[in-house]
């Protein structure tokens, strides 16, 4: 579905970013891996290479620096970069009360500036191909809320926004962008979570069950692809149905 397509995913070496990675090397695509850790990077690599091209490097998204020379190795290797997925995110849950203001920025950054910067380096690539996509990882708490997640929930509603403006800006020149805001996902994160709080988080989702890395990365393959050509400036939730309260 991407054969030869040149994808960079941020935030890929593991959890749902390494997902969607797998699943576009499985699909012909090739990757490139971006992530602060880079003992996590050579391991993400090192663990898709029997199924297509992977490559990557440790890299800050909230500096424009360093993205700038991520996207011109890419660049100068592939020769093209087709799709950019802005997965890179971090939490640092706090009541609104006792948030310290270094979480509320390290969220912010991270979550919210890292797609800004991403996003501006690869459009200038994307804008002379004529060509590109663009998906933002955003999430349901972006839409709903949540207690203790004040400053995740700005990061993400921001991503949102941010994509609907990136879609308008860009799309003259062929590039398309979405968001894709997926509600509770197993992940490595989630299998540490006490039991209880799992069995509240199902109980808010109608099919009853979290979600897969899977089922995030099939939507952003979908988004990639030429199927979903007339698609862009929407966010896609991927959460089961879960109740907004």
């Amino acid at each position: 579905m991407l054969k030869d397509k040149v994808a960079v995913i941020t935030g890929a070496a593991r959890g749902i970013g390494l997902g969607i990675a797998k699943l576009f090397v499985t699909n012909g695509a090739k990757v490139f891996i971006v992530d602060v850790d880079e003992e996590a990077v050579n391991k993400a690599i090192c663990s898709l290479k029997s199924f297509g091209t992977v490559d990557g490097k440790k890299a800050d998204v909230t500096d424009g620096e360093s993205m700038s020379k991520v996207f011109d190795d890419v660049k100068g290797q592939f020769g093209s970069v087709d799709i950019l997925i802005n997965n890179a995110g971090v939490t640092r849950d706090a009541l609104l009360l006792r948030m310290k203001e270094t979480d509320w920025d390290m969220v912010m950054d991270v979550n919210l500036k890292g797609a800004f910067v991403s996003t501006q380096k690869v459009s200038k690539i994307m804008m002379k191909q004529k060509s590109g996509v663009i998906i933002n990882i955003a999430s349901v708490i972006g839409l709903m809320g949540n207690i203790g997640q004040s400053n995740y929930a700005a990061s993400k509603g921001g991503l949102i926004a941010f994509s609907k403006s990136v879609a308008k800006e860009l799309c003259s020149r062929g590039i398309r962008c979405n968001a894709v805001a997926p509600g509770f996902i197993q992940t490595e994160m989630t299998e540490s979570l006490p039991e209880e709080v799992v069995s509240g988080y199902k109980s808010a989702i109608p099919l009853g069950y979290l979600g897969s890395v899977d089922d995030v990365a099939e939507l952003c393959l979908f988004l990639s692809s030429d199927r979903a050509r007339y698609i862009t400036g929407q966010t896609i939730n991927v959460d089961g149905g879960i109740v907004m309260r």
